[in-house]
């Protein structure tokens, strides 16, 4: 199993037992993740608020506000990152209220170290967090372009024009070639290339997006669609 290097992505583990909560934040440091722990529910949605997290993994028997609250009130706020949830139970009801509170997959207890890590990158690589953490591509054919990433520069092969790049275009232009034809979800790119999903840095994004649009408009098969409610389409014809 391939594991995630220079800790890229960001964990918020929720867990009241100190010993289990300690034993998961070494190993999952040990395989290359970041990881926020906290021992209550409350604290754990208040510091979801403050931060910035590709993953959440709750406890759902924890004080002060149990696992299935806490991912309530996560949703009302982010539709998007993926929660595991761990638990004890192992009713059907229970299952299906993790499921029906947004949560993305649910172990019971006890469990392995490797059952977890297993579906830690099931959820991951359901989600554009993984695709775009794996992919160390760096030259990229978008239609008639040639988009070298770590030149910041985007080449229009017929007419030989070289666009220079801003950072931030480099960085949204890689999303989507590595998304190409794929959903690129919105909150996701903010997130990647702002470090914060909000209002104003939405409407940062809009304009370098129409920058994109702009660039690439010399080839009538490239288009950048909007998804409403979700993201974003770099869709190229073959």
């Amino acid at each position: 199993m391939t594991e995630i290097k220079n800790a890229k992505i960001r964990i918020l583990l929720a867990e009241d037992d100190e010993n289990l909560s300690f034993v998961l934040e070494q190993y999952l440091i040990q395989k290359g993740f970041e990881v926020t722990v906290k021992s209550n529910g409350q604290d754990a949605f208040d510091t979801f608020c403050k931060k910035t997290f590709d993953l959440v993994i709750l406890d759902v028997m924890m004080p002060k506000m149990d696992g299935f609250s806490v991912a309530k009130k996560i949703r009302e706020v982010n539709e998007d990152v993926p929660i595991i949830f761990l638990t004890a139970k192992s009713q059907k009801e229970d299952t299906l209220e993790g499921f029906n509170v947004g949560g993305d997959d649910y172990i019971t207890k006890p469990f392995s170290m490797d059952e977890l890590i297993a579906r830690i990158h099931a959820v991951l690589k359901r989600t554009n967090v993984f695709k775009a953490i794996e992919s160390d591509q760096r030259v990229f054919e978008i239609g008639e372009y040639t988009f070298r990433y770590d030149e910041k520069l985007l080449i229009h092969n017929p007419s030989k024009e070289k666009i220079n790049l801003t950072t931030k275009e480099t960085e949204l232009l890689r999303l989507f070639a590595i998304h190409k034809n794929d959903l690129l979800d919105r909150s996701f790119a903010l997130k990647s290339v702002w470090g914060e999903d909000s209002y104003y840095n939405s409407r940062s994004m809009d304009v370098y997006i129409a920058k994109l649009r702009k660039y690439l408009s010399k080839d009538s098969n490239i288009s950048i669609v909007n998804v409403h409610g979700k993201g974003f389409k770099l869709y190229v014809k073959e």
